[in-house]
């Protein structure tokens, strides 16, 4: 699991390695990060009527969460919505769907690929985000909590490990 600190070291180590990459951008670390839409993980991803971007991620932890994170053409965070379902003991699979439905008819989506870059938000004490983080000498960019989607290079390419 990320603590914040850890989670704001990798923030700032991608910082200062993206202002000296000079290798091909797509294999350094990441800065923008494609998301193919797919009928697993990536089921509700695409754009908003109003143009915005939206990834809706399988989240867990050590509650249920269904959270929206919405994003403008630059790939930057501009919103996020997130609903604590509670523990997993208790977990309503049925309100889980009425939430995100509900949220889905206010976005009047269009399901397709999405462009985003690495972001981190911090809810009820644990860490949320599509989180960079440098293993020895390559990078990857993991959904938190949970690590249920993991990102790597080439940047472009917009599939994911599991």
């Amino acid at each position: 699991m990320n603590t914040k600190e850890e989670v704001l070291a990798s923030f700032a180590l991608l910082k200062e390695e993206l202002k000296t990459k000079t290798e091909d951008e797509n294999m350094g670390p990441p800065e923008l990060i494609r998301i193919e839409h797919d009928d697993y993980h990536a089921e509700y991803i695409g754009r908003t009527a109003t143009g915005l971007q939206f990834f809706f991620p399988p989240i867990f932890g050590k509650h249920e969460y269904i959270t929206l994170f919405l994003f403008n053409d630059d790939g930057d965070l501009v919103e996020s919505r997130i609903e604590d379902l509670g523990p997993r003991t208790t977990f309503d699979p049925e309100k889980a769907r009425s939430i995100r439905d509900k949220w889905l008819e206010e976005l009047k989506p269009e399901f397709e690929d999405i462009v985003i870059k690495p972001f981190a938000v911090e809810y009820d004490g644990e860490m949320m985000g599509l989180i960079p983080t440098k293993h020895d000498h390559y990078w990857v960019a993991e959904v938190h909590p949970g690590n249920v989607m993991a990102f790597s290079k080439p940047w472009d390419r917009g599939d994911y490990d599991t």
